[in-house]
Order: C-alpha cells, then sequence, then structure tokens
C-alpha cells in the first residue's frame, strides 16, 4: 500500500489510456507508475500462549475410570477447566494413563 504525502489516505490505482499511475481519492495528488513496484515485508510472529495451560496443566491431575477411545487402556488423567459461561457446564479433559499412547480428548 503506498499512502498519499499530502493528506496520508490509501492511493488507489487507476489508469488513464496507457498510463498507469496511484490517485488520492482525497486531493488531487496522483503518484505516475513508470517501474515495477514490488516490496515484500516478512512480520514477525508472535509467540502464542496456550490458553489451556499446556504440559504443566497435567501435572499433579487425578485419575479416573476413563475408556481410553485409541488404545482401550482402562484409566486416564483428568481436569475441568471452564471454557465457556458461568452458566455452561465445565469441559472435562482426559489424557490416557498409558505412557505409550497419552491421547487427549475431552467432553462437554
Amino acid at each position: 500500500m503506498i499512502f498519499c504525502p499530502a493528506c496520508s489516505n490509501m492511493l488507489t490505482n487507476a489508469m488513464d489510456g496507457e498510463q498507469h499511475f496511484f490517485q488520492c481519492l482525497s486531493c488531487p495528488y496522483m503518484y505516475p507508475i513508470t517501474t515495477i513496484l514490488s516490496e515484500r515485508t516478512v512480520m514477525a510472529r508472535k509467540e502464542v500462549d496456550d490458553v489451556l495451560g499446556g504440559a504443566k496443566a497435567w501435572e499433579n491431575v487425578d485419575k479416573t475410570e476413563q475408556r481410553c477411545p485409541k488404545c482401550e487402556h482402562p484409566e486416564a488423567y483428568f481436569r475441568e477447566v471452564q471454557i465457556r459461561s458461568a452458566d455452561e457446564p465445565s469441559t472435562q479433559f482426559f489424557r490416557c494413563c498409558n505412557i505409550a499412547c497419552a491421547f487427549e480428548w475431552r467432553v462437554g
């Protein structure tokens, strides 16, 4: 995007016959395009926070008799998190106790 040096509005492309140019829609400024204009800016990505706690959320959780849907192990770790509004039920997160599996699923 290119901005008008006079009024700081964004310039739009236009064409008059064979001549291409950028024009400001707020003032009479026109910028003729004589060469190919190309510029690329790679934006730095922000680090994403794990809102459900990540790996630390599974420390010191309780076990329950819940069958793993992947490996059929009879026990799973569980925790409850309120992820919606307060008048709706909380969501239960499960992780298989079988270390080789460690499948995670949720109910609710």
